[in-house]
């Protein structure tokens, strides 16, 4: 069974940073483009970064320069290093893996950020 298990939400003032961490269940870590997503309240959820399986990476404008997206092969798992928050970075922030061939795709259960003072 295919597990994403996001990590690393919480509660931070403006300017503060948080690293959220996904480990991905290693039959498909090698293998599948990851993303972050996130969603605010009464939004859509949106993309805000990805990396594949050869560690090439996608950054939307809103993480530009203050976000990092990266993997750590030996522990099945990515990251999105956030600096700089901001309170419209407030939202739940979700793991997403995606089959190359379009096949099949897993999304984690989502784990909270607030930005706020």
């Amino acid at each position: 069974q295919v597990q994403l298990v996001e990590s690393g939400g919480g509660l931070v003032q403006p300017g503060g940073s948080l690293r959220l961490s996904c480990e991905v269940s290693e039959s498909i870590f090698s293998i599948y483009t990851l993303s972050w997503y996130r969603q605010a309240p009464g939004k859509q959820r949106e993309l805000v970064a990805d990396i594949t399986s050869s560690g090439s990476t996608f950054y939307r404008d809103l993480a530009k320069g203050r976000f990092t997206i990266y993997r750590d092969n030996a522990k099945n798992t990515v990251y999105l290093q956030m600096d700089m928050l901001k309170p419209e970075d407030t939202g739940t922030y979700y793991c997403y893996a995606d089959d190359p061939r379009g096949i099949y795709s897993y999304w984690g259960q989502g784990t909270q950020v607030t930005v706020s003072s």
